[in-house]
């Protein structure tokens, strides 16, 4: 069976499944919430290498061709490793919408992400290629919001978004871009702090691009019923399925 794999450090991820599914409805879907290792962003690059190869090692037994890293950190260090170690996988990846806001010709845009995706290579690649003389852009590092997401602590979250959202009040920010998964979990939260600005991310960007990928590749599942959905805490080895 055809299938496609999608992973984040926990239920993050499921933002981007649901869009996939929008999307394809007629396609099966293997989900791993990889709660054991949460977070990934405070790994070395060495050992989240490690944990996000086992998992596409587990999801190319599992029969699938395409696989999404539904992380942005795991996308902006490890996507170039893994698409050199296993060649044969077509790997699609989550980077923060900062093309988005580019094109919508935002002129304030805060990124908000984890530091280890702030800090990455790939961010200072998006912002050197999109970003224009006009566009004022403030990069904040969010630190331990997605591990409160994960955890369900709302009181938490709320402060913490004060915290980091209530310096910008006064100014005049038209966009927000979500840098990580688990943050796509609270857009209303964020939302009602900034009534008027665009809350961006890059979820149905990859669901378009899964979709192309698979016409492109011949990988169409030939039915008219919905697809089955699999989610996993865990890399469980059995004929379940």
């Amino acid at each position: 069976m055809n299938r496609i794999g999608v992973f984040d450090s926990g239920i993050g991820g499921l933002s981007i499944l649901e869009e996939l599914q929008k999307e394809l409805p007629n396609q099966n879907f293997l989900y791993y919430g990889d709660k054991k290792n949460h977070p990934y962003g405070n790994k070395t690059e060495e050992k989240l290498l490690q944990i996000t190869s086992e998992i596409v090692e587990f999801f190319q037994r599992k029969g699938c061709k395409i696989i999404v890293i539904a992380c942005n950190t795991a996308t902006t260090r490890c996507m170039k490793k893994l698409q050199s170690k296993y060649p044969d996988i077509i790997f699609i990846g989550t980077v923060p919408a900062i093309k988005i806001a580019y094109d919508k010709k935002c002129q304030h845009t805060i990124i908000m992400a984890t530091p280890a995706t702030i800090q990455s290579e790939r961010v200072k690649e998006l912002l050197d290629q999109y970003k224009n003389q006009s566009q004022k852009i403030e990069l904040l590092p969010c630190k331990n919001l997605a591990e409160m997401i994960e955890k369900g602590e709302e009181q938490e979250i709320e402060q913490n978004l004060h915290h980091l959202l209530d310096k910008y009040k006064k100014e005049k920010i038209d966009s927000i871009v979500l840098g990580c998964t688990h943050y796509s979990l609270i857009k209303k939260q964020i939302q009602r702090l900034f009534p008027k600005a665009m809350i961006l991310d890059g979820s149905k960007g990859v669901a378009k691009e899964v979709k192309h990928q698979i016409k492109l590749n011949h990988l169409n599942n030939h039915k008219s019923n919905k697809g089955e959905v699999i989610i996993l805490d865990s890399l469980i080895e059995n004929d379940e399925f």
